[in-house]
């Protein structure tokens, strides 16, 4: 297996060939990669490339985010500093050319479950197929592949498996699949911003399959930015992708049968899972029915969720129910977790850690389809907006579609189900006429569909619960600008009563992550205070580029970077 020499700040780590830079650093002892401009250390916490906490310096190449750099050759690695001097950047010297405009028949956005099923059904229904993904292995949040390779590495397991097996049948297919491909700008009536290798891109598609799934949800209480505490997403992808632990001693905590997975992945890589907080209450006979359903419309799945259970037991870690993280305090070298009940009751557990993993639910990543204007309608069971859509997943927007996470919370096998309808939808959108055998594959993915959501129903229901992290004034509502709850109610209490005057006001959701981890919860508050509810149209709009791309890229000059 080859080992590449990373020098981090003076310091000679190795990484394996292909893994994160971020999962290479954590494996070498490093869980701070940056400060903010009041001193405040920062470290990896989404681990998807949305939250930018994770910024590096490269070689000289400032504000790189660790969690999206793959290492194939030696690298030169440093903090990012917030008040550092920022180079030029490198440029190619001749004259800027016209914007290459691209124009397959189906366009796809995200290489995840549903956007790989999507891409081989409008394939096979014969339409010129494109899929676009930010990451350079396909797979999406839920099939992440590994991405290293050694005696010494624990092979796929049956969700790698399945995943392989679904992205080969994509490429055999024919269908063009591009990683490294950031989207950053939507355009009416259907028009992209891309950047791919150093250069700015136009796809025009006749039909668009939107697929970029969700992220997860901020949980902030006091404590939630400091280094060793990430998401749940965060920590699954350091395993799944790089077989790397996020910590020695894990105590994860959130909302959904996720945080139950990691601990079973993190337990089988050696770690010691202490805990699984879980904000929902024990199930009991109340939940008989919904267990019963569950077991009658996908048994698989209750299976796994039973096996994850048990290996929770087996590494003696414990469940505890009806139960949130109420703050986080760093002794030392580790990160002091303090739990209360639902109503804001401190509780008697405390536990010693290394990591933290926090997983309370999902915001889906709109950004596109809002940008283009597609409508969207407040949940209020799972407090996100949900794209208007007919029952072909078209949008109110001719010619895009949109499906999985990125529409509403909805599972990954729904999101596979889901993309076999709209593959076929999309390719008839464009006038292709689908086979009388993949019009049966389209018919029973309906039936699996009804199924699959179904299932999740009674998921939900067994894990209902609205979770929301008890008040603390001294708390950071928006981690990218360091904003409190205290300056948050100081704007309000001096009568500043909407989104846009408070985020004039305060900064809060001027940061890089464009106000990901705290336009919900500013939203939620003002609201709640002029007894209005969450729509498409309250919140922050979407700001363009929705995900940093620099001005050499946007202008066609940059060099390749490795």
């Amino acid at each position: 297996m080859d080992r590449i020499p990373i020098t981090f700040e003076g310091q000679v780590l190795y990484a394996r060939r292909g893994e994160s830079l971020a999962a290479a650093l954590i494996a070498g002892g490093v869980r701070h990669f940056r400060e903010t401009r009041n001193g405040a250390c920062r470290g990896l916490f989404c681990g998807m490339g949305v939250c930018q906490e994770c910024l590096v310096e490269i070689d000289g190449r400032p504000n790189q985010r660790a969690c999206m750099t793959k290492v194939v050759t030696p690298m030169r690695v440093a903090r990012s500093l917030a008040d550092a001097t920022l180079p030029l950047e490198r440029s190619r010297s001749e004259p800027v050319e016209e914007t290459q405009v691209e124009t397959p028949d189906v366009l796809v956005i995200g290489a995840g479950p549903g956007g790989l099923s999507a891409a081989l059904s409008a394939r096979q229904a014969g339409a010129r197929v494109v899929m676009l993904d930010e990451r350079s292995l396909a797979g999406g949040q839920y099939y992440k592949q590994l991405s290293v390779e050694g005696p010494d590495i624990a092979p796929p397991d049956r969700q790698h498996r399945e995943g392989a097996r679904l992205i080969a049948e994509v490429r055999a297919a024919g269908v063009e699949l591009i990683g490294d491909a950031l989207v950053w700008g939507a355009f009416e009536p259907g028009e992209y911003g891309v950047a791919i290798e150093g250069r700015s891109q136009r796809w025009k598609p006749r039909c668009t399959v939107i697929a970029t799934g969700a992220y997860e949800r901020g949980w902030a209480v006091p404590g939630w930015t400091l280094p060793g505490v990430m998401t749940t997403g965060a920590a699954q992808t350091l395993w799944r992708t790089a077989r790397r632990l996020p910590g020695r001693r894990v105590l994860i905590a959130g909302n959904g049968p996720l945080n139950l997975q990691l601990a079973a992945e993190l337990s089988a890589g050696g770690a010691e899972v202490v805990a699984v907080v879980e904000a929902a209450v024990a199930p009991g006979l109340a939940q008989l029915g919904d267990l019963l359903r569950m077991a009658c419309l996908v048994p698989r799945l209750l299976l796994d969720g039973l096996g994850y259970r048990l290996a929770l037991r087996r590494g003696k870690g414990r469940m505890i129910h009806g139960a949130l993280v109420a703050g986080i305090e760093a002794r030392g070298e580790s990160l002091h977790v303090a739990l209360c009940r639902a109503d804001g009751q401190p509780l008697a557990d405390a536990f010693e850690v290394d990591c933290v993993c926090l997983g309370y639910g999902f915001e889906p990543a709109n950004e596109l389809l809002r940008a283009l204007g597609c409508g969207h309608d407040y949940d209020a069971a799972r407090r996100q907006l949900v794209t208007r859509r007919d029952a072909q997943g078209q949008t109110d927007i001719p010619g895009v579609y949109a499906l999985g996470d990125c529409t509403g919370l909805g599972g990954a096998k729904a999101a596979l189900a889901e993309g076999r309808v709209i593959g076929v939808e999309a390719a008839r959108a464009c006038g292709y006429r689908p086979s009388a055998a993949l019009r049966r594959v389209h018919d029973a993915a309906l039936v699996e569909l009804e199924r699959q959501r179904a299932f999740q129903s009674a998921l939900w229901s067994l894990y209902r619960a609205a979770p929301k992290p008890p008040s603390a004034g001294g708390c950071l509502v928006c981690r990218c600008e360091e904003v409190s709850f205290a300056t948050l109610q100081e704007a309000l209490d001096e009568g500043f009563s909407t989104l846009g005057a408070i985020k004039r006001h305060t900064r809060i959701g001027m940061g890089r992550c464009q106000g990901r981890y705290c336009a919900a919860t500013l939203d939620e508050r003002l609201c709640a205070l002029t007894g209005q509810t969450r729509s498409d149209t309250s919140g922050f709009a979407p700001r363009l580029p929705v995900k940093p791309v620099s001005i050499t890229e946007l202008a066609g000059t940059a060099e390749k970077q490795r």
